[in-house]
């Protein structure tokens, strides 16, 4: 008895340790309409010529969901991606070490954390998200003040990073190069979205 509790024990531990091991999404744990990691908007906004050029950008890819869009010509584009699914809702990411985004970039780009008390604007948040060269990878974004600046093109935020997390309405992507992108995996530590 005490030998078969401690294997149990021992397969445990060596779930929750083994490197990638909640990697990718457990079944069960989408929402019923399309979604990547729960998330199920995803919107080109129409600022900046994009392919689509407005609307949700998620399609079927077998079994799970991409947000792809393509970024055209030389100017600001944007993605919004709503944190509680709906533009009303809001999440305090104060706890939350930070997100990790599965994604392909042919470019640099940037992505804006926007509080619901200071949505409309450039003047946001950001980190840089760099380019994959094409390649799908994944990679962890900090939620630690330092990891995050403003760029002198799009204005300093009037408010602190902290209130920004705290009242997290949505992640978004923002770049002003031609860009392919698709995105496959969001997911933020500590918070899971709602589906509606």
């Amino acid at each position: 008895m005490r030998l078969a509790f401690a294997v149990l024990a021992s397969l445990l531990v060596f779930s929750l340790v083994t490197p990638g091991a909640d990697a990718a999404p457990r079944p069960g744990c989408e929402c019923p309409t399309p979604s990547i990691d729960r998330l199920q908007q995803w919107l080109a906004s129409g600022e900046g010529t994009t392919v689509p050029p407005t609307g949700n950008l998620l399609v079927r890819e077998g079994n799970r969901y991409t947000a792809k869009v393509s970024f055209l010509n030389a100017e600001w584009h944007v993605v919004v991606v709503w944190l509680g699914n709906q533009f009303e809702a809001q999440a305090d990411l104060s706890r939350s070490a930070g997100f990790w985004l599965t994604y392909r970039a042919s470019d640099d780009l940037y992505v804006q954390l926007r509080p619901a008390s200071h949505w409309s604007g450039g003047d946001k948040w950001l980190t840089l998200v760099p380019s994959t060269g094409g390649k799908v990878v994944t990679k962890f974004f900090s939620f630690a003040p330092r990891a995050w600046t403003s760029l002198p093109e799009l204005g300093t935020p009037a408010y602190s990073f902290a209130s920004a997390l705290r009242e997290a309405r949505g992640l978004v992507f923002v770049g002003k190069t031609p860009n392919e992108l698709a995105f496959s995996g969001l997911r933020i530590a500590g918070y899971r979205p709602p589906c509606l």
